[in-house]
């Protein structure tokens, strides 16, 4: 990428955090990516799309936050990027787009000197910090864009699946996943009305040991408010704990609420930490259940960087 300078990659990193600083709870990397790239004039080189129909601008701006996730500054879950308090401060310390770059590609020299398999001790880091700039194709980068761009392929995919599902099998889904994590599922809700509760589950398969755990399963694109948590909160007794489930998630409000609560003990879970505990438990569902959001690895070449 000889035709692309440091400092015009440190223009686009600029630019790509204050497109990130101003949404707080982050932007998936597709959308940042399309409105970082309105914001240029991008040259026949960066606009030049490689075989797969990706951009270079694209790939140039992935490699490049390799760099800044190393060094801390940008965090990257499930495909939705985000910029960390370091990288705030980063930001607006370091207002020229060359040195900016040129701390984040140190940090990330500083990083990889440090890893056990590294030779050389502080000469390896500062020789690596003089040319990581030009080494932006090596292996351990090209893996870890490659990686990073089938997980967010992956989660979208996933993340679609579980929102489209019809919302009994969902409530279903949620059921299998409790029974995998050893809890006696005593009672889904049917088709109907069901009053605010859609599960009912104990830790023992008699029901004798407490707590007895009510859930309330959404399977919808809109955020749970305060209010919506606070009627189901109505529904606990002073033993009882509660499970929240929602696809579209929970506003800051009923996040709070929850966290402060005293008396009432509830648990939200959104879209992503349903997904993960799946994951984690996948090997405890039955046959009958992994069909539901049937899941398979696949093996990354995945070295330090």
């Amino acid at each position: 990428m000889a035709e692309v300078t440091r400092r015009r990659t440190g223009e686009f990193l600029r630019e790509l955090f204050s497109i990130l600083m101003a949404a707080p709870d982050g932007l998936r990397a597709s959308d940042a990516l399309r409105v970082l790239a309105g914001r240029f004039t991008l040259s026949p080189y960066e606009a030049e799309n490689y075989e797969s129909g990706s951009r270079r601008f694209e790939k140039i701006v992935r490699f490049a936050t390799v760099d800044c996730v190393k060094a801390g500054w940008l965090l990257k879950d499930k495909g939705v990027w985000s910029i960390t308090d370091e990288g705030r401060a980063a930001h607006a310390e370091l207002p020229d787009p060359e040195a900016f770059y040129k701390r984040a590609c140190k940090l990330y020299a500083e990083w990889k000197a440090a890893q056990p398999d590294a030779e050389g001790g502080a000469a390896a880091a500062a020789s690596a910090a003089s040319t990581v700039a030009e080494e932006v194709d090596n292996n351990a980068k090209s893996v870890s864009v490659t990686f990073e761009e089938a997980e967010e392929q992956a989660w979208a995919e996933i993340s679609q699946y579980l929102r489209s599902m019809n919302p009994y099998d969902f409530q279903d889904l949620v059921a299998d996943l409790l029974r995998a994590m050893s809890f006696h599922v005593t009672w889904v809700s049917p088709p109907g009305k069901d009053g605010g509760l859609d599960i009912l589950a104990w830790p023992d398969a008699l029901g004798t040991r407490p707590p007895r755990i009510k859930v309330q399963v959404k399977r919808q694109q809109q955020a749970v408010s305060v209010d919506g948590l606070r009627s189901f909160m109505a529904l606990l007794g002073d033993g009882d704990v509660g499970l929240f489930v929602c696809t579209g998630g929970f506003t800051k409000d009923a996040e709070a609420e929850a966290r402060t609560q005293e008396k009432r003990r509830v648990t939200l879970i959104g879209l992503e930490k349903l997904f993960d505990l799946w994951d984690e438990h996948y090997d405890k569902l039955t046959d009958r259940a992994r069909r539901r959001l049937p899941l398979r690895s696949i093996r990354f070449f995945a070295p330090e960087g």
